[in-house]
């Protein structure tokens, strides 16, 4: 029998993981529905609600949470009060949420005030800033975790969590990175106006709890990045507290090597990062989706802290110059095999198997410290 299914998207990045299960979901028959908000509703961060817009056979409920510069806390208390009217209204059988955004949290908080079952994607995750603690917090307040190793799912059960609710599925958005893409490098240049052969990624959130050094560091990577005289496409950043003085440094870098989009359609993202010669910043995908391409990444300061150990990627500060130096001098181009830490790209398929078991529906909602 086909279940109620609501999945919250809040920005691009908890899109691209939470797709391909919400496709798998509607394909073994059931009901879809996605709550867009966040940076989705913005403007100025592509208006990547379009993007979702284009999942066929699933419902949307969009609701705009936030003005530019709103502070995380009101942020978190407007996504409180526009989802809590939704599930009143449309009561989901269950809530899937990802990672460590402040729209999860919202998420996480209104299922378990009200009793509905919540599912936490990629929990278990270490990265030594206040998305952590919104990630820990996460997990203890959902019902099921989607883990993406056995590592993460090891911390999940150190928090107190029931391993028998504890399922390794890797990273959801590996699935789409295994797969064709449909999309050649021509096609993504073309589409956005992309005119170098030959490239690198940057990438560069701010870090809130580095917000008095935020813009310091973005100076410097990007000083960097210019006086290597390589080509980047830059992805800009998210919206947390701290953007606007990266903003202010990407604005001011040379049209003629630096290409800024405020976003990409995630089968095009994908396959610009088979093609690039390297990835720079502190995304996820540095650490993640890279490695698993094979493609050597830079990963600046604290916000991916601990997050992966493959071997293709080196660890740097935004001042420490001759270590970036050396990264683009010396792997700029370098290609390795890749790497399964987090998954071999069925994430889909495990989450759907799951979901298809007697057992997962029967958990009791009443949680207890689970201890051993």
């Amino acid at each position: 029998m086909g279940r109620n299914l609501l999945f919250l998207t809040g920005t691009r990045a908890d899109f691209g993981k939470l797709e391909p299960l919400a496709v798998a979901a509607r394909d073994a028959g059931h009901d879809i529905t996605f709550f867009v908000t966040g940076m989705h509703m913005l403007e100025r961060y592509g208006a990547t609600r379009l993007e979702v817009e284009k999942v066929a056979g699933v419902k949307r409920q969009e609701f705009i949470n936030q003005r530019i510069g709103d502070p995380q806390d009101v942020i978190l208390s407007k996504t409180i009060l526009g989802l809590s009217d939704w599930v009143h209204e449309y009561r989901p059988d269950l809530t899937i949420i990802h990672g460590d955004r402040i729209e999860a949290l919202a998420g996480a908080l209104v299922c378990a005030t009200n009793y509905i079952r919540c599912a936490h994607v990629e929990g278990g995750e270490v990265s030594g800033t206040i998305d952590e603690v919104y990630r820990h917090c996460n997990t203890k307040l959902c019902t099921y975790h989607f883990v993406s190793s056995q590592d993460a799912r090891e911390r999940v059960i150190t928090l107190g969590e029931d391993p028998s609710t504890v399922y390794t599925i890797g990273s959801p958005e590996l699935d789409i990175h295994r797969q064709s893409t449909g999309v050649t490098l021509q096609q993504v240049r073309s589409r956005y106006e992309i005119p170098f052969d030959d490239f690198g990624i940057a990438v560069f959130h701010p870090v809130t709890s580095e917000r008095d050094t935020i813009g310091a560091q973005a100076r410097n990577l990007f000083d960097c990045l210019k006086e290597s005289g390589r080509n980047f496409v830059v992805i800009l950043p998210n919206n947390d507290p701290g953007s606007e003085e990266i903003f202010r440094e990407i604005d001011a870098l040379p049209d003629n090597r630096f290409r800024c989009l405020p976003s990409m359609r995630f089968s095009y993202f994908s396959t610009l990062m088979r093609e690039a010669s390297v990835m720079v910043g502190n995304s996820s995908a540095g650490v993640r989706e890279a490695p698993f391409l094979g493609v050597p990444s830079l990963n600046i300061g604290s916000r991916q802290h601990l997050r992966s150990r493959s071997t293709t990627i080196t660890d740097s500060t935004a001042f420490d110059v001759d270590t970036i130096k050396t990264f683009l001098d010396g792997r700029w181009g370098q290609r390795f095999d890749a790497d399964i830490s987090f998954g071999a790209g069925n994430a889909a398929e495990r989450f759907v198997d799951v979901l298809n078991s007697d057992t997962f529906w029967n958990v009791n909602q009443q949680k207890y410290f689970y201890q051993g």
